[in-house]
């Protein structure tokens, strides 16, 4: 199929994650999130050949575009790696069967913009199954699921929760009478009943008007923030003294997770933060990608009091 899309992912603050992660040829270092790719190969050129670096998506493809990256560098200059089929929710366990004990973990919350390509309807641009699922779709919830058989209340509060969408519930009201004369399967079914469940002028913004359903339902689709929760307590709880996690976060919501989780890490006595404001992506970023905007970095340094972990921040733009 055509598609108006160019398969390329901007990894977004590249170097400042892997600045604040410390990164030493020894380390074992997890890329929770492998994506495009951008932060593993930073992170491996960063290791020696008597580092670890683990990688895991629950998308078959971000594997084969790693274990690319790591055949380009010859075998007895690259780390061991390890490139894991799964969820970072299931980081404990992936730990614990390889047993690892990690010194630096990175979290990249945003979705790799090959999905856009991926054919399991991702983007509303393209006419494609109603999935938005990661990995394989067989035996999971999709987003056809969701949208045909919620309750228009429930449909509300999930968009309106995970998209912060202010038509939640008209464009709610509008779903379920679309899929009352037939079932919603595709993109574009949905795209109309969004069309017709918001105002006129909310179609002529400079944000399509499908972009915040289309994130909340991608988002419960895949329970990222329940997965958030499990992968970071279990990052946090894994690090050694010194040991370093980095988050980049997109959105408020998986951002108030993050912070609050870190926060509580620090009171309970577990580590600090390095940063005590998130950073943000350089001006010079914000310009080759207007999409990185909205990113935030923020970094915990397990078993290290605050006067000692703090970083530099003079070459960082942060948030107020």
């Amino acid at each position: 199929m055509d598609t108006p899309f160019e398969q390329r992912h901007d990894t977004v603050l590249l170097e400042e994650a892997v600045d604040v992660l410390e990164v030493v040829p020894g380390d074992v270092v997890v890329d929770a999130t492998l994506g495009g790719a951008g932060h593993f190969r930073a992170l491996l050129a960063k290791l020696g050949s008597e580092g670890t670096l683990v990688g895991i998506d629950a998308d078959e493809d971000a594997l084969v575009r790693a274990q690319e990256v790591v055949d380009a560098i010859a075998a007895d200059k690259r780390p061991t790696v390890h490139l894991i089929h799964g969820n970072f929710r299931d980081l404990e366990d992936i730990l614990a069967k390889n047993n690892l004990v990690p010194t630096k973990i990175l979290f990249d919350l945003g979705w790799s913009a090959f999905h856009l390509t991926s054919g399991r309807g991702f983007s509303f641009k393209v006419d494609e199954p109603l999935l938005m699922t990661y990995g394989d779709p067989e035996g999971t919830t999709t987003a056809g699921d969701l949208v045909n058989h919620l309750s228009e209340s429930s449909l509300a509060d999930l968009l309106w929760s995970l998209g912060e969408e202010r038509f939640a519930k008209s464009i709610a009201k509008s779903i379920v009478l679309m899929r009352e004369e037939h079932p919603i399967e595709t993109t574009f079914d949905l795209v109309k009943a969004i069309g017709e469940g918001a105002p006129s002028w909310y179609q002529h913004r400079r944000i399509h008007p499908a972009t915040k359903t289309f994130q909340a339902l991608r988002i419960a689709t895949n329970d990222e923030l329940g997965a958030l929760r499990e992968g970071l307590h279990a990052a946090i709880e894994r690090l050694p003294e010194g040991g370093r996690v980095a988050v980049i976060s997109f959105h408020s919501t998986e951002d108030r997770i993050v912070k609050t989780m870190l926060r509580d890490a620090v009171t309970e006595g577990k580590g600090s933060l390095a940063h005590r404001k998130p950073i943000a992506p350089s001006a010079r970023e914000l310009l080759a990608n207007p999409r990185a905007r909205s990113a935030k970095l923020r970094t915990f340094v397990a078993g290290v009091p605050t006067s000692k972990s703090r970083i530099n921040l003079t070459s960082f733009p942060v948030y107020a």
